[in-house]
């Protein structure tokens, strides 16, 4: 799934070509994709409004409207929004006035978009965004205090901290040496500092890698990501730890797969 550093990618890249124009049409392969509102009310209402910002919040996409109303998109496992048309698994097509069209590729259909007429409607329950000056240490202390869970279940709950997810959480624990299965209450002040400075530097230094295509992500031109080319333990089972040496572990944790070194990471 695309994380924070693929999405802040992907709005920066779109936003010259976007911003200031006007959207024409909306061709829509699979009706699915709209989430609200209906399908019709969708199309007409998107019809003839201007672009006039995007941002990012979590791991959501928000082109703020000239009418106040916003356009938020979910990429989901394997979406992404390319300028050029793919080969294939496209869903829909955005249609501005300078001819410009925007693909909504999406393999897997799980990809989806809503039109609303308050952003924070979609997303109401995102924690902090860890790139601002408001995430600090303590702010992540307090959101582990007293719990039991495992810190990388923790990182992923986009109401403790919005946009990070699998990838950047087994990057993030690697920096500040820590298990993934240790129960989130249980770290030190100590560590919390470093683990809430690893997150940061984990995800600036994705977002200059322009994101990670581990698998389907691309960015808006059709290129790949290279931050994948730089993890030092995510998707890198039995591979050697850049530190250590020792061969790299995996276990599933609540669903989902983590990578980490049993000796860098005790």
């Amino acid at each position: 799934m695309p994380e924070l550093p693929e999405v802040e990618t992907i709005k920066n890249e779109l936003a010259p070509h976007l911003i200031g124009h006007t959207i024409t049409a909306i061709t829509l392969f699979d009706d699915k994709i709209v989430r609200q509102p209906p399908v019709e009310e969708f199309g007409s209402r998107l019809i003839g409004q201007k672009i006039a910002g995007m941002e990012r919040r979590g791991k959501y996409l928000i082109f703020g409207l000239t009418s106040g109303e916003s356009l938020i998109i979910h990429l989901k496992m394997t979406g992404s929004l390319w300028l050029k048309p793919p080969e294939k698994f496209t869903r829909a097509i955005i249609h501005l006035d300078d001819g410009t069209n925007v693909y909504f590729r999406d393999p897997r259909k799980f990809g989806v978009m809503w039109l609303v007429a308050d952003k924070k409607s979609v997303g109401d329950r995102l924690g902090p965004e860890p790139l601002e000056a408001g995430f600090t240490a303590r702010v992540l202390a307090k959101a582990l205090a007293k719990r039991t869970a495992p810190i990388k279940a923790l990182l992923c709950d986009q109401g403790l901290v919005a946009g990070i997810g699998n990838m950047y959480a087994d990057e993030a624990l690697f920096l500040a040496k820590i298990h993934p299965l240790r129960a989130g209450g249980s770290l030190s002040a100590e560590e919390v500092k470093r683990l809430h400075h690893a997150i940061k530097q984990v995800l600036k230094k994705a977002i200059g890698d322009k994101g990670a295509s581990t698998d389907t992500y691309f960015r808006p031109g059709g290129e790949i990501g290279t931050a994948h080319f730089h993890f030092r333990v995510a998707h890198r089972r039995g591979e050697s730890c850049p530190v250590c040496g020792r061969p790299l572990q995996r276990l599933a944790i609540r669903n989902r797969g983590s990578y980490f070194c049993p000796r860098c990471q005790q």
